[in-house]
């Protein structure tokens, strides 16, 4: 085998390998998009309505089709260039090897249990919070315009930022790491048309960041006190403190750290047997 081929074989191997990467990536971020999910049905269905045409000779039908496939990308570019342009900066913000500050066990239990305290007294006198968690993918988008806080998280400030008729209230917490980086950020409410038409618009928007993102949005209930937790695109209605507590925890537990978590589980039951 020559040097020739060899390089010939890697770089046919690495155009795969991108290839597939880049399908990867759309994919996913379309999975987490509930509009673009509707647009590739629709182009799939289109799609097998112009094979079924060419089997059973449907002229007109297919005539038709022809001309919504030539010219349907354009129409789809410029009628959903909002939808597209998400995905396009979801991929551009996600970074392989992560982005969030790597907490350890210590500073995750604190996190966790300045959160836990604050959330136990916003949801004893019903007030109404949104604290949403970055995760690998950026959400700089909506820190920007916010106003910036840059402090040490504490169920004190969490709990202040909150209290109704304060400047802040309204909007929704972000925290990176263990600190709390900005309040009053407005995030974009979620569109699915399957969502349960009760739940107000911190819900929806706790699920539209977490359609658009890999974050974690914490919700309290203003008129029910009831607690949520959104991530992976889908929301966790009314839990409890001790479900809200173990299911906080362990999204913010490292990948590696789960699977280590997993193996270990495995071979206890292993001995166990």
């Amino acid at each position: 085998m020559t040097l020739t081929s060899i390089w010939s074989l890697i770089t046919k191997v690495m155009d795969i390998c991108i290839v597939w990467l880049l399908f990867y990536y759309i994919l996913k971020n379309i999975k987490n998009n509930i509009k673009m999910v509707l647009i590739v049905k629709g182009v799939l269905l289109i799609i097998v309505i112009e094979l079924i045409s060419k089997i059973f000779n449907l002229y007109t039908v297919g005539l038709i089709l022809e001309y919504v496939l030539e010219w349907g990308p354009l129409a789809i570019i410029i009628i959903f260039q909002p939808e597209i342009r998400s995905v396009l900066e979801s991929i551009g913000r996600s970074q392989l090897l992560g982005r969030h500050k790597i907490l350890t066990v210590d500073e995750r239990e604190k996190v966790v249990c300045e959160i836990m305290k604050s959330v136990e007294y916003l949801k004893r006198n019903r007030i109404g919070a949104l604290i949403v968690i970055e995760r690998d993918i950026s959400i700089q988008e909506y820190i920007e315009p916010s106003t910036k806080i840059y402090a040490d998280i504490s169920s004190e400030l969490l709990c202040n930022l909150f209290f109704p008729n304060s400047p802040l209230h309204d909007g929704g917490v972000i925290i990176q790491g263990d600190r709390i980086t900005c309040a009053g950020a407005v995030f974009k409410t979620s569109m699915n048309p399957n969502l349960n038409k009760r739940m107000g618009t911190r819900h929806r928007a706790a699920l539209g960041i977490a359609e658009e993102s890999d974050a974690l949005a914490l919700v309290v209930s203003e008129e029910t006190g009831r607690l949520s937790i959104a991530f992976d695109g889908d929301i966790n209605y009314n839990l409890t403190l001790d479900d809200f507590r173990s299911l906080l925890m362990q999204e913010l537990k490292p990948k590696t750290e789960i699977f280590y978590d997993a193996k270990v589980d495995e071979e206890e039951e292993d001995i166990d047997e």
